[in-house]
C-alpha cells in the first residue's frame, strides 16, 4: 500500500518546493504560526496551476478558538464554495462547541455544503475529551472522508497507540491522517507503528 505523504504549507513558493520533492497531496493554508488559517484565493488559483498533485485548504477563519459564530459560518461557507468552483481536492474543517466537543450540527452542514469534494476533519478533534469516540461520532454523518489527529498527544509519537487504533475501527478508504511533528526522518519509525496509509507534516519530504 501506497504511503500517501501530505505537506502543510502556507506560501506558494513552500508548496512548489514541497511538490518538487514528491509530496503526493498539499494541504494549503495561511499563517501556520496560528496552525493555519484560511489561505487567500488569489494564492490558491495560482498554486492550482502550478502543481498537479491533490490540493486540500484549510477552512479556518480565525484562530481564537474552533468555535464559530453565524458571521464566521458564513466566511467558511464562501470559502468553500470557492473551493468547489474551483473544483479542488477536498476541505479541512472543525468546529467544536463551548464543551470543546465536535459541533456536529455545523460539521454537517458544512461539509454537505462542501460535497462533492474531499470534507476532512481537522485536529479540532484532539481537543475533544476522547478523539476515539469523537470519531466514531463522524462516521454516523457519512459526509467525512477522513481526520486529521496526533491521538489526542502533542505528537503523533505521543499519540501512536491511539492513531493506530483510530486507523483500526475506520470503515475502508477512511482517512486518518497522522500528523504532529512528522518528519522524512520519522515517518518510517511512525509508519511501522502506526499502520495507516495517510501521513502530514511541514517537514515530511525534508526541509523545504
Amino acid at each position: 500500500m501506497k504511503i500517501i505523504r501530505e505537506v502543510c504549507v502556507d506560501n506558494i513558493d513552500d508548496a512548489v518546493k514541497a511538490y518538487n520533492k514528491g509530496a503526493d497531496r498539499i494541504e494549503f493554508c495561511a499563517n501556520l504560526n496560528d496552525d493555519g488559517l484560511t489561505p487567500d484565493f488569489k494564492d490558491l488559483k495560482e498554486l492550482k496551476s502550478l502543481v498537479s498533485v491533490p490540493i486540500r485548504v484549510m477552512i479556518r477563519p480565525h484562530s481564537k478558538s474552533f468555535e464559530y459564530n453565524d458571521y464566521d459560518i458564513a466566511k467558511m461557507t464562501a470559502s468553500i464554495q470557492f473551493c468547489k468552483k474551483e473544483k479542488l481536492d477536498g476541505v479541512v474543517i472543525g468546529c467544536l462547541n463551548e464543551y470543546n466537543e465536535l459541533d456536529i450540527k455545523k460539521i454537517n452542514y458544512l461539509a454537505q455544503l462542501a460535497k462533492p469534494l474531499n470534507v476532512i476533519v481537522h485536529k479540532a478533534i484532539d481537543l475533544t475529551l476522547s478523539p476515539i469516540e469523537s470519531l466514531k461520532n463522524l462516521f454516523k454523518i457519512n459526509l467525512i472522508n477522513g481526520v486529521l489527529s496526533s491521538g489526542g498527544s502533542q505528537t503523533a509519537e505521543q499519540g501512536i497507540y491511539k492513531l493506530k487504533n483510530m486507523v483500526a475501527i475506520s470503515p475502508k478508504g477512511f482517512e486518518i491522517i497522522s500528523a504532529g511533528k512528522i518528519t522524512n526522518e520519522n515517518i518510517n519509525f511512525l509508519h511501522k507503528k502506526i499502520q495507516g496509509q495517510y501521513y502530514h507534516g511541514r517537514k515530511i519530504v525534508g526541509e523545504l
